[in-house]
C-alpha cells in the first residue's frame, strides 16, 4: 500500500505565483545554520544548483536563496499544499526556483526534465512536516480528533484508515514492529482486528485510545503517548517512506558533482540507519584490505563531513522543540563515479 504513491510529472516547473511570504517565526527549520555551514563550500561558485528534496514550508530554501544570490534551487515535495505555501513564501525568488510535485526518489527524473546533469548540493529534511502535524484534518497527530488519512500526498494512494481496516493481523503486526519498533505490535494488531469487526476505525482519537487500551498498564506510563509508535509506523507504511529513502540517497549522491555536498536530517533510528549505511558505503574503499596500491576505481567516492550523527544542542531545541530527535549526517563527493566504478569523470 505504501508504494502506491502518485507519480506526478517529475521535473515540471511550477511557476511561482505572487503571494504573501510566510511571516517570520511561522516555521523554524531544523538545523538551519548547521546545514548552511556544511553546504556553503559547495554553493559558493558562480551558478550553483541546490536540490531541496523535502521542500516543506520553504524554511531551509529561503535561507539558502537569501545567502547565495546566484543559487538556483530545485525544490521537491509530494505535498501539494506545501508547494502552494512555498510558492508564496519564495515568490521574490521566482526566477531562481523550480518547484516540483514529486517524491524524493524521483530526483533523477526531476533533474532530467530541467536539463540539469549534476548539482552542487542536496538537502533532505525527512519525516513529517510541521504543516502536516499541525493540520488536524491530515490525521498525523494522535492528540487531536481527525480522519485517519496520514498521506503526505493527498491526491493519491491509500489512507491510514484504509490500511488499518483492511490489512491482516499479521501484516499490521509486521508494520508496527518493523516501522515503529512497537514491542506490543501483535496485541495492538489483534485489538484493531477485533474493533473493526464491529465498526470501521476512522479517526485518530479512536485509534489512539484503542492502542492505549491494548498495552499493559505499566507500559502506558512510560515513553510518552502509547500511540506514538503506532502512528509513526502507519505513516511510514502509508507513504512508503523507507523504500523511497533507500532509492533517493544513491540517486542524490550520483547527481552531485565533485566537490558537491549532501546533508540529511533524520528523526528516528530507522531513517538514520539507512542514511548511515548508504553514506558509509560511498565513503570507503571497495579494494581488498591487503591490496598494496588501491586503484582509482576502488577508492572512496565521498568523504564524511560529520563524525557520526550530529545531535541538536540545547539552543537548537529551545528554538525549535521538534528538533529534539533530529540527527544530521553529511558527506562530500571527492571523486566521480559510484563505489567500484571505473568511471572517474566529474559528476558521473
Amino acid at each position: 500500500m505504501g508504494d502506491e504513491r502518485r507519480r506526478s510529472t517529475p521535473g515540471r516547473r511550477r511557476p511561482a505565483t505572487p503571494g504573501v511570504p510566510v511571516p517570520a517565526g511561522t516555521h523554524v527549520p531544523v538545523f538551519a545554520q548547521r546545514s548552511l555551514e556544511l553546504l556553503a563550500p559547495a554553493l559558493s561558485g558562480s551558478a550553483p544548483v541546490l536540490v531541496d528534496a523535502t521542500l516543506g514550508l520553504g524554511g531551509h530554501a529561503e535561507l539558502f536563496l537569501e545567502t547565495f544570490p546566484a543559487l538556483t534551487l530545485v525544490g521537491l515535495d509530494r505535498d501539494t499544499e506545501a508547494l502552494r505555501r512555498s510558492e508564496q513564501r519564495l515568490s521574490r525568488f521566482a526566477d531562481r526556483i523550480r518547484l516540483v510535485h514529486a517524491v524524493y526518489d524521483e530526483i533523477p527524473a526531476a533533474l532530467a526534465a530541467q536539463g540539469i546533469a549534476t548539482v552542487d548540493g542536496v538537502l533532505f529534511d525527512l519525516g513529517v512536516s510541521s504543516l502536516q502535524l499541525d493540520a488536524d484534518e491530515r490525521g498525523f497527530s494522535y492528540s487531536r480528533p481527525a480522519p485517519l488519512d496520514m498521506r503526505m500526498d493527498q491526491t493519491t494512494g491509500d489512507t491510514a484508515a484504509e490500511l488499518v481496516n483492511t490489512a491482516s493481523a499479521g501484516e499490521l503486526t509486521r508494520i508496527l514492529r518493523d516501522y515503529g519498533d512497537e514491542r506490543f505490535a501483535a496485541r495492538i494488531a489483534a485489538a484493531i482486528v477485533r474493533r473493526r469487526a464491529d465498526e470501521p476505525i476512522e479517526d485518530s482519537v479512536t485509534l489512539a485510545e484503542l492502542v492505549r487500551d491494548s498495552i499493559p498498564a505499566p507500559a502506558r506510563r512510560t515513553g510518552g503517548n502509547p500511540a506514538k509508535r503506532t502512528f509513526q509506523a502507519l505513516r511510514i507504511a502509508v507513504n512508503g517512506e523507507l523504500d523511497a529513502l533507500r532509492a533517493a540517497l544513491p540517486a542524490a549522491l550520483s547527481a552531485l558533482r565533485v566537490g558537491g555536498r549532501l546533508v540529511v536530517l533524520s528523526y528516528h533510528s530507522l531513517e538514520d540507519r539507512i542514511v548511515k549505511r548508504e553514506l558509509a558505503g560511498w565513503s570507503r574503499s571497495s579494494a581488498p584490505p591487503d591490496l598494496p596500491v588501491v586503484p582509482e576505481a576502488l577508492q572512496p567516492r565521498f568523504r564524511l563531513l560529520t563524525r557520526g550523527a550530529v545531535e541538536p544542542d540545547e539552543t537548537e531545541i529551545a528554538a525549535n522543540p521538534r528538533a529534539t530527535s533530529a540527527r544530521l549526517r553529511a558527506a562530500e563527493r571527492i571523486r566521480g563515479g559510484r563505489p567500484g566504478d571505473s568511471a572517474t569523470r566529474e559528476g558521473t
